[in-house]
């Protein structure tokens, strides 16, 4: 029912209340009907499944199947390593993985304690869970608002509605009835659960609870959106797909060569099977990807940027929009004064310098001396007397901060910043006051000083304009003239449609014996003057804005703030440009409701400037670009937030505005509340993608290069020229430790200079497919051309001398892959230096497996002369040239790529 289309009698007949409330016996009827005034919390995951989770890996299941086939033909030290690789990835996952699903309960806590309310005629204090619809609750300023309300009585009512509806300052109530088709946003009469008063006083009508309120139905909507896999899950999936897919076609291979073309046993074939199972599967991969995704979080942080879900790392480096809210994210979340203007046409501009006058504000910005402008100090005085905010200094974060309403606040700033500071003293002192009125819109303050009394008004420019009948300039009082007027309502317009918020101020003179406010005393004023204020937007914004358009990434503003304050933001921070003829920049909910399906699908591609959204509306259109195949980031802070946080690739929520549902329905919070860091946490995600790549390449050439040589030498009927045992070795020690190295390259710089990686293309490609051929396809040379010049002086002397071949050319093949375009004598030797160490680690640990008896012995290796082994090293370090080669040459070949 839309109650905010009736009227309060309507509102109380149709509720079957009345302006005294309910009785006992009626209250407990309609609970019967519609329940506890709460939102029902949602089971918590069990740390079980949370680790069970981890294991719900086609490569980790490959993984198990290798391992138990170990276990049955007796080769327990591969079951053995292969169990603790397992083990090892589903820690990993199972202590850094941050998802929760905590927003329903988050939506819980935000519900308060107690409420008072009306039963029977009498005011009663009961538990917010007991209210229900027809109730009528009592509100002053500071209450927090326990249900969804009517309002049938009020006083000076504003309310703080910004974590439900987007809006950025305090918004007055009425009683009067609305047209049916009011969005949310623009419902003055009617109070939302979760909101809170920020002035005046309420009598209000309960006319939902529970889960039948705004807030519930977000809640609704929360539990209704499924999760589903993430971008960076569903690739690492297709990965491991192929590489299970090549391993168990290999094995089958390998089994029926062996059958035609050696005197094998069935048994012994299966062992070379094993051998060739465990060959193509690198079984380290899942570890390095939850290092790689892990150390990428470790980065992010240090930028401000916490990740909750691991995987969402990763998706954030392949973002194609990034849908943001305004307040607080492109916006400072705080109204500063920027210009004044008196009646003598003269315009000061207010900066963290002072007041100076426009004109001079640039070249040569001189602070106004207010001895010399007694007219700008008699405004100055207005702004700060008239005003109940306070500046307070926050010892912990070392700056002043803002206590009362924004607006008030941004006039003391003003007023403190020209100099005037007051203090109540005996010759000094207010007498009365009367709150900001949303009806009679304007404020009032009754003041005393030196035993004459004034009283000052701050309000609605047209309304202040209105009742005054004076004006103050440099030269004094004078009468109001239609040219002033004029130019004052003009200045006024032109400051609006900059999505400025235009303030008036006024004063008179009243008589001594003056000691109460009333609205006849506010009339025949001396206007003052104006003032403009604005939530600046943050400075690093437009930047960064350039980033993403540069990155190939498209930026859409989505708030619930008022249109022309969305397309004023969104022309100084880059979102959108110069307004061209007859073009459309920006659209309200009501615009897009009267749109068809067509027209709304042509809307959201066009149009980059949203407002007035209802929450669903933000679903939807995260929908309709998902369906589109975007890949979405979306930001919020708010309650209205939730939803689109949940259904987005990436839910980016503020962590210093944001309410606890928005955090909870997120995968990503930004500590700082800054649009320039989501530009960061995409730029670090693109490292993470690559490293991803770079380290998935290194692993598969080691495996491709072992897996040929098995498949050449059975089918020319020759031993094979490494166990499995020995593969499972460089799969996890000598592949396992550079990888590691590997997985901590920084960025190249040109991460956001190219457009993102498309959310279908795969971690293996075609176009990785030639280097990586050519690499591993030149280990199996070198190894095969090893084996046969070492094989004549037996089985275990030629396995070892490849075994060197293979480990160091693969050590070699790291400063390839550090960069597929790049040759590594431009990125640097040394700015990895974790490559180095680990080179100098791995190869220290090949020196010792071989030439320490123990280890020799358990690995079947034979005792190799120092030259010798110097040689083979060298000769192995071919890989690292070829792939220098190759990149030249496709550099020559194509001039501009980077």
């Amino acid at each position: 029912m839309k109650f905010h289309s009736q009227s309060p009698e309507e509102a109380l007949k149709n509720l079957q209340s009345s302006i005294n409330g309910l009785d006992q016996e009626t209250v407990e009827k309609i609970r019967k009907k519609h329940g506890w005034n709460e939102i029902p919390e949602k089971g918590r995951t069990h740390w079980i499944w949370i680790l069970l989770r981890q294991l719900k890996s086609l490569l980790v299941f490959i993984l198990l199947i290798a391992a138990t086939i170990s276990w049955f033909i007796g080769d327990m030290l591969d079951v053995y390593v292969i169990l603790g690789i397992v083990i090892l990835n589903a820690a990993i996952g199972f202590f850094l993985e941050q998802k929760a699903e905590k927003a329903i309960s988050a939506l819980k806590k935000m519900m308060v304690v107690k409420a008072r309310v009306l039963r029977n005629g009498k005011s009663i204090i009961v538990m917010a869970r007991e209210l229900v619809p027809g109730d009528i609750v009592v509100l002053e300023e500071g209450d927090s608002i326990p249900a969804d309300c009517r309002v049938i009585e009020s006083k000076n009512l504003r309310c703080i509605e910004a974590s439900l509806t987007g809006e950025s300052v305090p918004v007055g109530k009425q009683t009067e009835a609305l047209p049916e088709n009011t969005v949310l946003a623009d419902q003055i009469n009617m109070l939302f659960k979760g909101t809170f008063v920020a002035s005046g006083f309420a009598k209000a009508l309960v006319s939902g609870t529970g889960t039948n309120t705004a807030i519930g139905d977000i809640a609704d909507t929360l539990s209704s959106i499924k999760n589903e896999k993430t971008n960076f899950q569903k690739k690492t999936d297709i990965l491991a797909t192929q590489m299970s897919v090549l391993a168990i076609v290999s094995a089958i291979i390998l089994y029926v060569l062996g059958s035609y073309f050696s005197d094998l046993s069935n048994e012994e074939l299966m062992l070379i099977s094993i051998a060739a199972l465990v060959a193509a599967i690198p079984e380290g991969m899942p570890a390095i990807l939850s290092l790689v995704l892990a150390i990428g979080s470790h980065r992010m942080a240090k930028r401000n940027v916490i990740i909750r879900q691991l995987n969402s790392v990763e998706t954030l480096g392949a973002v194609t929009v990034i849908i943001t809210d305004k307040t607080g994210t492109l916006t400072q979340n705080r109204l500063i004064v920027e210009k004044i203007m008196q009646l003598d046409k003269q315009e000061f501009k207010v900066g963290e310098e002072g007041i100076t006058q426009v004109e001079n504000s640039e070249q040569n910005p001189t602070k106004i001396d207010l001895q010399k402008n007694p007219a700008l100090d008699k405004l100055l005085q207005i702004a700060a007397i008239s005003n109940n905010s306070e500046i307070k200094y926050n010892q912990e974060k070392k700056t002043d901060e803002i206590v009362g309403d924004p607006t008030e606040g941004a006039l003391k700033v003003m007023a403190k910043i020209g100099g005037i500071i007051l203090a109540d003293t005996d010759k000094s002192k207010k007498i009365d006051d009367l709150p900001f009125n949303s009806k009679l819109k304007y404020r009032a303050t009754l003041f005393e000083d030196n035993n004459r009394r004034e009283l000052f008004v701050i309000g609605a420019p047209e309304k202040i304009l209105e009742i005054s009948s004076r004006f103050l300039d440099k030269e004094g009082e004078k009468t109001k003239t239609e040219d002033i007027q004029k130019h004052i309502e003009g200045k006024i317009e032109e400051w609006s449609n900059d999505a400025m918020r235009v303030i008036g101020l006024a004063y008179k003179t009243t008589d001594t014996t003056t000691e109460k406010i009333s609205e006849k005393d506010v009339s025949n004023l001396v206007f003052a003057g104006i003032v403009s204020m604005f939530d600046p937007p943050r400075p690093d914004v437009k930047q960064s804005i350039e980033k993403c358009r540069n990155a190939g990434i498209r930026v859409i503003m989505a708030t619930g703030d008022h249109v022309n304050t969305a397309k004023a933001i969104a022309r100084e921070t880059g979102i959108i440009s110069t307004q061209k003829e007859n073009e459309t920049l920006a659209l309200t909910e009501a615009d897009l409701l009267d749109l068809d399906e067509n027209g709304f699908a042509e809307a959201i591609q066009k149009i980059d400037v949203f407002a007035r959204l209802s929450p669903r509306m933000k679903l939807k259109i995260a929908d309709h670009l998902q369906a589109k195949g975007e890949l979405i980031a979306m930001t919020g802070d708010g309650v209205n937030d939730a939803p689109a946080l949940k259904k987005a690739d990436v839910g980016v929520s503020m962590g210093i505005m944001g309410t606890d549902v928005a955090r909870d329905a997120s995968d990503v919070v930004l500590a700082d509340d800054n649009f320039s860091t989501i530009v960061n946490a995409v730029e670090e995600g693109r490292i993470v993608f690559t490293n991803v790549r770079q380290t998935s390449f290194f692993l598969i050439t080691t495996n491709f290069a072992s897996l040929s040589i098995l498949i050449v030498l059975v089918a020319m009927g020759y031993p094979i020229a490494l166990t499995a045992t020995q593969i499972l070795w460089l799969n996890l020690v000598t592949d396992g430790v550079a990888d590691l190295a590997l997985a901590a390259e920084k960025g190249h710089g040109d991460e956001l200079s190219e457009k993102p990686v498309h959310k279908n293309e795969n971690i293996l490609t075609r176009k990785a497919l030639p280097i990586l051929l050519l690499i591993a396809l030149f280990m199996m040379g070198m190894s095969l051309v090893t084996y046969f010049y070492y094989l004549p002086q037996g089985i275990e002397t030629a396995r070892t001398m490849v075994f060197i071949v293979m480990a160091s050319s693969q050590l070699f093949n790291l400063y390839n892959m550090r960069a597929l375009k790049k040759s590594v004598f431009k990125i640097g030797f040394f700015s990895n230096p974790y490559i180095n160490v680990s080179m100098l680690f791995s190869f220290a640990i090949l020196i010792g497996i071989i030439e320490i008896p123990f280890f020799s012995s358990l690995f079947k290796f034979v005792l190799v002369d120092p030259w010798e082994f110097a040689v083979l090293i060298s000769i192995s370090s071919i890989v690292l040239w070829m792939g220098e080669l190759f990149k030249w040459v496709k550099k020559k070949s194509n001039p501009k790529q980077p």
